[in-house]
């Protein structure tokens, strides 16, 4: 992955290097949600004061991936296991650094359509984030018409998300934890209405409160591609920025334009990353034990 500026002549003969590239990013400070703690959210009415992320977190199940799965699936535990690792490594930094500037807290992982990577990179992110020591990163399958998190993983999802999103169940139930520092909502259940479900008030509020209790530094959200449906703007004031995905052997720059078009003043666009990207150059890139 090497970095390119942003500069006409690059639009113009397409998308053949990969790239990182700014996006724009418009100020925008969301009014905060009001939180209702007598929803179906909390087991309990618990004062705000009361909750404690440290024993919330404790409480989800924990799980044990498969490695050998995990790989088939290009999913890097170590970053030294693919010439890719390191630069989900510089992703991750660059996105937690402009984040951490902006007092931003989710990340939203799209593409224009499907079958460009989003939901690899989105856990390649979410991964590359949670080997931070002392870290807490929370993964939320919110592709809801086709979700795909479960598979990558080679999980058991503990039920239907939207179950959590509209409140009926309380997010212990549905969300799952991998070692101490990550934490993985997976979707069992397709849904056609998945845009009304996204639209709901009852979404805003589950998402806050799962942030409340669970206090994690970046929520990546694995979203549906954005030219398909209005699933991805029904996120508007529910995700602080997104990062668009784009596939080195399909994705054209109309699509790209598309995608910044449909955002413009409605989703700051953090930047576009480019997945099958063909670099030769990438060896040259690794350092340490061969």
């Amino acid at each position: 992955m090497t970095e390119q500026g942003d500069g006409a002549s690059r639009r113009d003969r397409g998308l053949s290097v990969s790239v990182f590239r700014p996006g724009r990013i418009a100020g925008r400070d969301p009014d905060p949600l009001e939180v209702d703690l007598d929803r179906d959210i909390f087991t309990d009415s618990y004062p705000l004061a009361l909750l404690n992320p440290a024993r919330i977190w404790e409480s989800l199940n924990a799980i044990t991936l498969d490695g050998d799965h995990l790989a088939g699936n290009g999913l890097f535990t170590n970053p030294d296991q693919s010439l890719a690792g390191p630069a989900f490594d510089i992703l991750r930094t660059r996105v937690s650094q402009a984040m951490a500037e902006r007092g931003w807290r989710r990340i939203g992982i799209t593409s224009p359509t499907h079958g460009c990577g989003k939901s690899f990179t989105a856990a390649n992110l979410a991964m590359a984030l949670a080997r931070r020591p002392g870290s807490h990163t929370v993964l939320i399958d919110l592709d809801l018409r086709r979700p795909n998190l479960h598979t990558l993983f080679g999980a058991t999802p503990s039920g239907a998300l939207r179950d959590f999103l509209n409140g009926s169940q309380p997010m212990e139930t549905l969300f799952q934890r991998v070692g101490r520092t990550l934490a993985i909502g997976f979707n069992g259940e397709a849904v056609p209405d998945a845009g009304d479900i996204l639209h709901s008030a009852d979404t805003a509020q589950a998402l806050e409160a799962m942030e409340l209790q669970l206090d994690p530094e970046i929520t990546v959200m694995d979203l549906p591609p954005a030219l398909v449906s209005d699933d991805v703007l029904a996120m508007k004031d529910k995700v602080d920025a997104v990062l668009i995905v784009a596939d080195g052997t399909q994705t054209t720059a109309k699509d790209i334009r598309a995608c910044e078009a449909l955002f413009e003043n409605r989703i700051p666009v953090m930047g576009v990353v480019l997945n099958r990207a063909q670099e030769r150059g990438l060896g040259r890139l690794r350092y340490g034990r061969g």
